[in-house]
């Protein structure tokens, strides 16, 4: 009995797929829900697993070829219908060689070509004459002491920039991935449809990096995972929306409608090797903070690994983009399709700031980060923009997080 491997619906408006990668090879074995390959889509990389036990017994899509929902990947069989290995070529016996000469050894050099190291001589050491005498007063005087200097600093070493090897990629035509293609054309649409720009606002997070520093030891022996600061600017964002409906909606151009949500279902761009993934914290705006990192920890793993579901990266009604985690101050990013607005989170600077004291303005060392929110013009106002960015700013700088943790 044989059973057929097609390719299966892997998310909502999904139509085709991509072999990225066999995991088997026609004649080996493979047990029920084992890994077989895996499949690159407009939504999400993933691995098709095995219907059945048995052997491989035919591949009938190459990898890097498309095919629609439905179409058969492959064949798996009982392992005594394995395909017989074709007999091994009978191969003649290689004809004896005879034995190549004998090579006569290098003649010896002669003796005439030949010189001997001849030891030199001793050299008698030539004796000094004697030093002449010196008068009694100066042979009498005391050496002068040196003077003491102080110790010089050593100057600071001077940091050099880390040496930057050259990428396998240089110079080299490749084939554009799937996924890689699907990001350009989603974010090209979203570009063509949108009316988009950017506005931005500068936060100081000082307190929020403390409460962030006295926390992150309980945290982790409590958790097991590391207290980054995403996790708060999520927790941020997603309260805001409930304030600000414009910022969490969709423009439904065929019916001529506005959805405005009813709950925060905030993307999380993650760089991975292939590329942009965008995974949903569902319901981000009913958790609190430790319940958003799990869930943060629990994507950007599963989004590296290529472990990612369709629902995972289904649903979003808003995204978030921390650019700051590769060093960008801050940037202008794009709206994705069907949401009306996107926050980008800069990289979190210690450097001076205006910190009032009572009636007095002093001059501190202070925690400072961009937040740029890009938006649907059409949906979205520059007033509206501005009062959400105001209310995540107000959060993250208040820092109301303790209860959390």
């Amino acid at each position: 009995m044989t059973v057929s491997v097609t390719l299966p619906a892997l998310g909502e408006s999904v139509t085709e797929g991509t072999v990225t990668r066999w995991l088997k090879q026609v004649g080996e074995r493979v047990e029920a829900d084992e890994p077989l390959l895996e499949v690159s889509t407009d939504k999400v990389d993933t691995e098709i697993p095995s219907p059945a036990a048995g052997v491989l017994l035919v591949i009938n899509v190459a990898e890097d070829e498309t095919v629609e929902v439905g179409a058969s990947l492959g064949v798996i069989g009982a392992p005594d219908t394995a395909p017989a290995a074709d007999p091994a070529p009978t191969v003649d016996p290689a004809p004896t060689v005879d034995p190549a000469p004998a090579v006569d050894p290098a003649p010896a050099a002669e003796a005439s070509q030949v010189v001997p190291a001849t030891p030199s001589a001793p050299t008698p050491t030539p004796i000094p004459p004697p030093a002449p005498a010196l008068p009694p007063a100066v042979a009498a005087a005391p050496t002068p002491t040196p003077t003491p200097t102080a110790p010089v600093s050593p100057a600071p070493a001077v940091p050099t920039a880390p040496a930057a090897g050259p990428s396998a990629l240089r110079g080299r035509t490749v084939r554009m991935t799937r996924i890689r293609k699907a990001i350009g054309d989603n974010l090209k649409r979203a570009l063509l449809e949108q009316a988009q720009l950017t506005s931005t606002v500068e936060a100081d997070v000082t307190r929020l990096m403390r409460l962030r520093e006295q926390a992150k030891d309980a945290f982790l022996a409590r958790e097991g995972l590391k207290l980054s600061p995403m996790p708060f600017f999520v927790m941020a964002a997603a309260q805001a929306l409930k304030a600000h409906p414009a910022v969490n909606a969709r423009i439904n151009e065929a019916e001529g409608t506005i959805t405005y949500f009813d709950t925060e279902n905030v993307g999380i761009a993650v760089d991975t090797e292939s590329g942009l993934m965008t995974p949903v914290v569902k319901a981000a705006g009913d958790l609190t903070v430790a319940g958003i990192a799990r869930a943060v920890h629990d994507l950007a793993d599963r989004a590296r690994s290529g472990h990612l579901t369709p629902d995972d990266v289904s649903g979003a009604t808003f995204t978030i983009s921390n650019t700051g985690s590769r060093g960008s101050l801050f940037d202008t990013v794009i709206v994705p399709p069907n949401q009306a607005a996107i926050l980008g989170v800069g990289a979190t600077v210690r450097k001076p700031g205006v910190v009032r004291s009572g009636d007095d303005e002093l001059i501190g060392i202070r925690d400072l980060v961009h937040l740029s929110l890009s938006y649907d013009h059409r949906l979205v106002d520059g007033a509206d923009a501005a009062r959400y960015l105001t209310t995540v700013k107000q959060i993250l700088e208040s820092a109301p997080f303790e209860g959390d943790l």
